[in-house]
């Protein structure tokens, strides 16, 4: 079992920067990899940015590549950096995490978080 607590969230205006964090517990351990997911309303969820627990390779859905860094902080803590931000990155933003063993490809993760909410105002 692997909790998760996403933090950071909040308004911003166009153009500004959030940093989310997620710590996560119970059998961190078996954490193969970290990512991050959005949500705006009347969308579906979609994938952001995902980090090997670890081994620091990471990835990126196109529409953040250059904008958004994720990174791991230490063994249990993982951060996404936002700058650069756009009204359409308004949404619920999710950690999530997939354990070793359980991928079933890159935006398959098993378990997530509450959600932190970020705001982008122009």
């Amino acid at each position: 079992q692997v909790h998760l607590v996403e933090s950071g969230g909040g308004s911003v205006q166009a153009g500004g920067s959030l940093r989310l964090s997620c710590v996560a517990s119970g059998s961190w351990y078996n954490i193969h990899r970290m990512g991050w997911f959005r949500q705006a309303p009347g969308k579906e969820r979609e994938g952001v940015a995902a980090i090997y627990r670890g081994g620091g390779s990471t990835y990126y859905a196109d529409s953040v590549k250059g904008r958004f860094t994720i990174s791991q902080h230490n063994v249990n803590t993982f951060h996404l950096q936002m700058n650069s931000l756009k009204p359409e990155d308004t949404g619920m933003y999710y950690c999530a995490a997939d354990l070793i063993g359980s991928s079933r490809g890159p935006w398959d993760f098993g378990y997530w978080g509450q959600g932190t909410q970020v705001t982008v105002s122009s």
